[in-house]
Parts: C-alpha cells; sequence; structure tokens
C-alpha cells in the first residue's frame, strides 16, 4: 500500500487498517514515545490513534500525506496525554513500580537506542524544541509537513529547529568537556 492509494478513501476496512498499523505502527509509536519518555503511553497512544483513523477516516482530506497525517493525530493524542492528571500519576506509579519487573525486548531496544548520547540529549530538550528536531531529523519531514503536524507557522518551525540546534550543540559541547580526561 502506498500513501496515494488513500487519498481519495472515505471508509476504512479492516484489511486497510492493517495495511496503515504496518506501515506506520512503528513510526506513530516511536514519534508517541519521543513526546512522552514512556513506553507504556506510547502504547496506549498508538492504539488511540489507529482507533480515531479508523472511526475518522472521513477527516483525511489528502491534503498532507498519510505519514504526516499520522503523526499530527499523535502529536494531539501525545499531548492530551500529557496534559491529564492521569498521565503524571501513571508516571510517578512508573517510576516506582519498574524496578520490580523485567524489561520487555521492546523496551530493551529502546532503552539501548536511548542510550545514544545524542539522542539521550534530545530526551532533555523541551517539548518544544524535541519535537520539530525529531520530525525534521528522524522522519526527516519538511518544515510544511511540520508546521502542518503542529499547527503553527514555518517560521516558527524554524525557529524551534534553529533552538533546538543551538541547545543540542551546548548539551553535547557541555557533555564532551564533562568526559574529557583530565
Amino acid at each position: 500500500m502506498n500513501s496515494d492509494s488513500l487519498k481519495y478513501l472515505t471508509e476504512m476496512d479492516p484489511f486497510t487498517l492493517d495495511e496503515l498499523m504496518k506501515q506506520y505502527g512503528q513510526e506513530v509509536w516511536n514519534f508517541a514515545f519521543f513526546l512522552t519518555k514512556n513506553s507504556s503511553m506510547a502504547d496506549d497512544i498508538t492504539q488511540d490513534v489507529f482507533l480515531q483513523v479508523y472511526r475518522h477516516i472521513s477527516s483525511f482530506r489528502g491534503e498532507a500525506s498519510v505519514k504526516t497525517w499520522l503523526l499530527r493525530i499523535t502529536r494531539n493524542i501525545s499531548c492530551n496525554y500529557r496534559n491529564t492528571a492521569f498521565f503524571r500519576k501513571v508516571l510517578l506509579v512508573d517510576t516506582a513500580v519498574s524496578k520490580e519487573y523485567s524489561r520487555s525486548a521492546e523496551q530493551s531496544f529502546l532503552e539501548k537506542e536511548a542510550a545514544n548520547h545524542v539522542w539521550k540529549q534530545v530526551f532533555n530538550l523541551p517539548v518544544k524544541f524535541r519535537e520539530v528536531l525529531v520530525l525534521h531529523a528522524k522522519y526527516q519531514l519538511s518544515i510544511s509537513d511540520i508546521a502542518h503536524i503542529l499547527k503553527i507557522p514555518e517560521g516558527t518551525v524554524k525557529s524551534r529547529l534553529f533552538g533546538a540546534r543551538k541547545r543540542m550543540s551546548a548539551l553535547l559541547k557541555e557533555e564532551s568537556l564533562i568526559n574529557e580526561p583530565i
């Protein structure tokens, strides 16, 4: 299935949903994880994204790519999760309880990925910088696609991207000075 085949889709069937999940599911999950820093939340958000897509496929107008549309939905749902009291409570409980359980293969993989010192620093950025940097660097979206996902002007995307790069440069420089042998 290619993204062009959905441009004229007005109804969702289980086969199409399955294809969407296979093609974009991991990217949706990864973006949700980057925004929330929590694998359980990323699981829930991913389910919610595809549930919304199934229910509201008629809202897809084909103005952006399917990937852009899905990442926009992911961002909106992630923001809703982050802003709820439930999310804050789960994070506190998850932090206290997670040490008691063994990690899943998925968690182990993500922890190894996050161990990369550059991505570790990305996680330290404020969300507004982190999301533009991830959308641009990891998902290789254009400034206009990012603006569409975040519902902000392209100039704001450029400004945030500049700010994110500047902060990343400072963080990486600081890290290299700390780790430099004396």
